[in-house]
Order: C-alpha cells, then sequence, then structure tokens
C-alpha cells in the first residue's frame, strides 16, 4: 500500500509538472494557505528560529518574514515539481546565471573545485548549470529512508542536463576521484544544513552557537581544490539569477577554519538581507554544543 501511494504521488508530480507556470503560481497560492492557516506546518519551530536569530526584530517584523517563507517555500516546491518539464528556453528565460567564467578559469586549469551553495532561495534548479560548463557538476545530497519512488524523481529531475547527484556519504570519495579525473569535477555543497550532533565545527552564526559539515574544510585540505560560493537571488516569481564568489582560492595556504568561516560570514550576510528566502523550517539548531569542542 505504502509503495502505491509513493507512485502516485510521483504520477500527481509528473502530471502537475506539465501545467503552466500561471496554474503553478495559483496552486502554490493554495498551498500556502493550506501549510500556514490550516495543518500549521512546522510554525513553532519557524517562529522560534526567527526570534532567535533576529533578536533585534519586532513581533510584527517577524510575522512578516514568516508569512513571506511561507510564500516562497510553497512557490519552490511547486517550482521544483515543474522543473522536471522545464524547456531549455523556459530556463534561460527564468535563470540568469552570472560568474560563469570562473568555472571556465579552473577547467582550463585542469582544476577541480568545491561549490559551496545554500538552501536560500530556489537551490534545485542548481543541476541547470551543467549545460553551461565543461567540468563535471556533481550535486551532493542526503539520501532518504521514506519515499524512495519520490527520490528517484527528485534524481532524475537533477541530473536531466547531465548532472551527477552524489550521496553525502560518498562526497569526500568522489572529490578525491575527480581531484585525479581526466575531466574535472565541480562539487557542489549546500553545506548550511544541522550535522551530526558531535560536529567538530561550531562558530557563531545569527547570534546562536552554530555547528557547521567540516566536510568541506575536510575535502578542500585533502585536494587542495580552489572553493567558490553559489548565490541565488529571487528578482521575481519563478525568477532567479545565479552569482558566484571566490571564498579559497588556495586551501593549503590558509588555516583549515578559514575555509568553513569564509563561507559562514557570507552566508549569513546573505541571509541578514533577505531572511524571508532561507530554509527556516529546518531544524538548524537542535543540537547543543560539547564542552570540549571551542567556538571558532
Amino acid at each position: 500500500m505504502e509503495s502505491l501511494v509513493d507512485r502516485f504521488i510521483v504520477v500527481l508530480c509528473k502530471l502537475t509538472a506539465r501545467l503552466p507556470f500561471w496554474v503553478i503560481f495559483g496552486l502554490a497560492d493554495i498551498f500556502y494557505f493550506v501549510i500556514f492557516y490550516v495543518i500549521r506546518y512546522r510554525r513553532d519551530i519557524v517562529h522560534e528560529n526567527l526570534t532567535r536569530s533576529f533578536p533585534e526584530k519586532s513581533k510584527e517584523e517577524i510575522r512578516k518574514i514568516e508569512k513571506k517563507f511561507y510564500h516562497h517555500l510553497s512557490d519552490i516546491g511547486l517550482e521544483t515539481i515543474k522543473y522536471s518539464r522545464m524547456t531549455e528556453k523556459q530556463i534561460d528565460d527564468r535563470l540568469k546565471v552570472h560568474n560563469l567564467d570562473l568555472y571556465e578559469e579552473y577547467y582550463q586549469q585542469g582544476k577541480s573545485i568545491i561549490v559551496l551553495g545554500m538552501h536560500h532561495n530556489n537551490w534545485e534548479w542548481s543541476g541547470s548549470l551543467q549545460r553551461f560548463i565543461k567540468a563535471q557538476f556533481l550535486v551532493v545530497y542526503n539520501p532518504t529512508r521514506k519515499n524512495k519512488a519520490f527520490e528517484r524523481f527528485l534524481l532524475d529531475t537533477r541530473e536531466r542536463f547531465g548532472a551527477l547527484s552524489i550521496p553525502v556519504n560518498h562526497s569526500v570519495r568522489t572529490a578525491l576521484e575527480f581531484n585525479h579525473a581526466e575531466r574535472p569535477g565541480s562539487l557542489m555543497l549546500a553545506a548550511d544544513q544541522t550535522p551530526i550532533a558531535n560536529s567538530q565545527f561550531w562558530t557563531i552564526f545569527l547570534n546562536q552557537e552554530t555547528a557547521f559539515f567540516p566536510g568541506p574544510m575536510k575535502i578542500a585540505i585533502k585536494t587542495n581544490q580552489p572553493v567558490i560560493m553559489h548565490h541565488t537571488r529571487k528578482i521575481g516569481r519563478g525568477r532567479y539569477e545565479v552569482f558566484h564568489y571566490k571564498l579559497v582560492e588556495n586551501p593549503a595556504e590558509v588555516k583549515p577554519e578559514e575555509i568553513l568561516m569564509a563561507y559562514v560570514r557570507k552566508l549569513e550576510e546573505i541571509i541578514r538581507a533577505e531572511p524571508e528566502y532561507w530554509l527556516w523550517s529546518h531544524r538548524r539548531w537542535k543540537h547543543k554544543r560539547p564542552e570540549h569542542i571551542p567556538l571558532q
């Protein structure tokens, strides 16, 4: 029975993806009303995260951010489904990519790179970057243990332009393999998720003690691959532009913690500028820092 329900959800997604954008956003508006007012999806978590992150903001300001966040969450949910059927022309009309010269620069040098992304704005359309770069685009993901049929749908969607999806537990091995491959790789990690409870990297982020995955730092140290940042901005409903920034050109020449700190500080700057577009429904601060681990 569970398998049949899972498959039905995928079929429903595939049918929804055929709808025009004006219908997609109409459905998103309905979805917003349901998750915000009816089922109140993770409202307590979102409110607590925002209140602790922005103690300087009033209740009214926090409320406005909450509503904008749920509107946006509804949009990207439907946009992700729509992406599975979007043509290249539709993508080009709705996603403008800047600073692609960075990829070309490192490709010409035969260097693989680490691309640090975030759950800010629409991260699911990032796989389309493979159309514009010569390196193999590698997108790290965290496998689910629930709806395998839907996960396969998402992976097929992300890989439709040639990008490869890499399970997070294979990310280090994959980075090492592409470090010596004939075709360089661009390994993209969304490094802002909650790591395991005993994470060894903690710092102050959005006014709170916060743990981060040390993986990007470890990969950069092992491979000395340049580290860049992938930043998506929302410029309209279903319309985005992507920017790339150099974070660390030569990891071997800096202290290991400086690699992640460069990312953390830029991430915080982006979130503070547009807080409504980050994934606040995620339980980002569910762990407490062990006393023996210092703050960076």
